[in-house]
């Protein structure tokens, strides 16, 4: 399967967001997710809450610190973290404290190369059970983002893409990343 990265967010002070597109289909998988679930009254806060982190807490405040990717499934992490979280914030001198207990949804990204500065988000889904392979869309969803997560990693490690960390960004020999 062919997929494209694209920017989806690139406005944050700390973080520069991608999204991951299917060849031909019009939104990336991010997009897709969040529209999907924000129409959703059952998981209209919770939808509200992951921006938040991503936005707000991540893109604004922290970065992406490793504290915040620690639903590890091969690559890829489901967000929002497990457990309480304790982040350093610098600009209040003291730690904040994060918790998401019994979050009904699962995002899935990666950390580019480790960096707290570049990140990919996938899609993801409902969690609707204790298990992520017994909630129906979500297993699909987790499957898929290891197989994006491998692919990028790959290619990152080809020169296939490349990390910009001056401009915060991927790069390509191409104008659109597409991967193969």
């Amino acid at each position: 399967m062919n997929i494209c990265l694209e920017i989806w967010d690139d406005e944050s002070t700390f973080v520069t967001y991608y999204g991951v597109r299917k060849e031909g289909a019009e939104l990336n998988e991010t997009d897709r997710f969040l529209l999907k679930y924000e129409k959703d009254e059952r998981y209209k806060e919770a939808v509200q809450q992951l921006v938040s982190l991503l936005l707000n807490d991540i893109g604004e405040r922290f970065g992406a610190k490793r504290v915040f990717f620690n639903r590890d499934e091969e690559g890829a992490f489901g967000l929002p973290p497990r457990g309480k979280i304790r982040v350093l914030d610098e600009g209040r001198v003291g730690y904040v404290e994060l918790h998401y207990p019994e979050f009904p949804l699962r995002l899935y990204a990666m950390q580019v190369a480790g960096r707290e500065d570049l990140v990919v988000l996938f899609g993801g889904g409902a969690k609707t059970s204790q298990k992520n392979i017994d909630s129906k869309g979500l297993h699909v969803a987790m499957q898929e983002a290891k197989m994006f997560a491998r692919k990028i990693d790959l290619a990152i490690r080809s020169g296939e893409i490349r990390i910009n960390g001056r401009k915060r960004c991927l790069e390509g020999d191409e104008e659109e990343i597409v991967l193969y």
